[in-house]
Formats: structure tokens, sequence, C-alpha cells
């Protein structure tokens, strides 16, 4: 096992088990639109060094609002989360969920195997919650989000068409907003939690992990097997608000994401390979 800290309070969740909520205004969560990551990354507008900030402000931001005004109007956004907490203690390397209720309380429901660092740190996920050995139940948090089959349906009809511009700007920002949707739902978690407190002042300190733990997505060099997001569905049944797991393990609609979220304060992005 890593050095990481087993001592750390554990926060009360406000429920166990999973919810939903749909309808989430477009408001509530554009405030954690990654433009950075959409203009360069998504779009390829191209700001040379120092020049962002004017790229932004006279080709990124005029060109967003029109495509936002043009999604709004068209009901293509339909934001939607299911999330939920769950009992759980570390045992090795694998994060054992326990029922929350009925006779099976307490027992094993399920449970995730994560990879070790074999040097540095030697991190696994596991590390950051109560050991068995500990005798302390700790808490696990899970969230699916999604903005829904209209956005998907709308950027297939413009690729079919051969509209590769438009194709390109819209697929974009609707990848964008799932991943602003997904921060703004780990800031709700958090507050939910009550360590909301220790986050950063502004956005990029949001986006570089200036908060108390960490979310990981199955796919990912901390989570690499996809597989498990076999157990995540299971205990979310994100089906609920639209979004299925294929055969490859991977979410549809396309602009779907999910997440386990972790409340320890180490917890930070690390590659497992």
């Amino acid at each position: 096992r890593s050095d990481v800290d087993q001592e750390v309070d554990i926060p009360e969740p406000p429920f166990w088990g999973s919810r939903i909520v749909k309808g989430i205004p477009l408001a509530h969560y554009s405030g954690m639109l990654d433009e950075r990551a959409l203009f360069m990354g998504q779009w390829g507008l191209k700001g040379n060094r120092g020049e962002y900030e004017t790229m932004a402000e006279n080709e990124g931001r005029p060109r967003l609002r029109s495509l936002i005004n043009e999604t709004l109007s068209k009901g293509w956004l339909n934001a939607a989360v299911v999330y939920g907490y769950f009992p759980c203690y570390s045992e090795g390397n694998d994060l054992v969920i326990l029922h929350h209720e009925g006779e099976l309380k307490g027992k094993e429901r399920t449970r995730f195997t994560f990879p070790r660092q074999s040097r540095d740190r030697r991190l696994c996920i596991s590390d950051f919650f109560a050991s068995k050995e500990s005798g302390r139940i700790d808490v696990v948090a899970f969230h699916v989000v999604t903005m829904g089959n209209e956005v998907s349906k709308a950027t297939g009809t413009l690729f079919e068409a051969n509209a590769y511009r438009e194709y390109l700007e819209l697929h974009g920002l609707s990848v964008q907003l799932t991943e602003a949707l997904a921060e703004h739902w780990h800031a709700r978690i958090r507050e939910e939690l009550k360590v909301k407190n220790q986050d950063s002042a502004d956005l990029q300190g949001i986006l570089d992990q200036g908060y108390r733990g960490s979310r990981y997505s199955f796919g990912y060099p901390a989570c690499p097997d996809l597989e498990q997001q076999v157990q995540l569905c299971e205990l979310l049944d994100p089906g609920r608000i639209g979004v299925e797991l294929s055969e490859e393990f991977q979410l549809h609609p396309e602009q779907s994401t999910s997440a386990i979220i972790v409340h320890h304060p180490e917890a930070k992005y690390f590659n497992a390979n």
C-alpha cells in the first residue's frame, strides 16, 4: 500500500443510493466551460503566443454565442445527471461497495479493482478510502452526466451531410459542455459533502483540480479498465436519463461521461502505468 493518509475525516452524505436530475439549465453549468479547450483543442482556432485573448474575443466567443443561441432555439441540449453516494471500504487494490439498506445492508454489493503504480508513491485509487481493517465505513460518489440524444443526432446529421465545419463546431461544443456539466456536478457533490470550502476561487484553478479530492473516469490512466463501467451502470442505472452502455463499454449518446468521485484530500490525477 502507498503512504496515503488513512486518518482523514469521512464526510456525511446527504443520502445513500442514487438520484436523477433532469432539465438542468445551461446557465447552471456554462460557467464551467473550458473555452481554451473548446477554441483551440476542439475548434482548432490559432492564437499565437500572447494572442489567445485577442483570438478568443474576436473569433472564439462570437462563434460560441451564435452556436449556443442556435442549440437553445432548436432544443438540442437536454442536460441530465444520475448520481449517488455509496458506503464502501478498500481491500488491497479493490474498492468494495456495500449494500446500504434492507436485509443485505453492510454486505458486499460489488467491487472495483484498480491498478497500482509500480514505482513513485505506488498509488492506487483504493488507497484513498478507509481500509476494511480500519473498521471504518467510507463514502464514494459516482455520477453519469449527459447532454442527451438530440445534440448527438444533430451532430450526426451534419456529419452525414458533409458539413464538416458545422459538425466540428457543434460536436466540439457538445463535448465541452458535457465536461462542463461534469465539473459543475462534481462541485455540487463537494457542496453536499461539505468539502467545497477548499475550492479554488477561479475557473482555471478548478480545471487544474484546485479542490479537495478528485474524479476519475474509466479509460484514463488511473483506472484504464472500461469494462468496469458495467458495475458503475448497475449502481446508477443511467438508462433513466437515456444513457446506455455499448458492447465496447462506451456510453451512448457520445455526449455523456461517467466518474468515480473521491473526497480524500490527497486524491489527484496520477498515472498507474
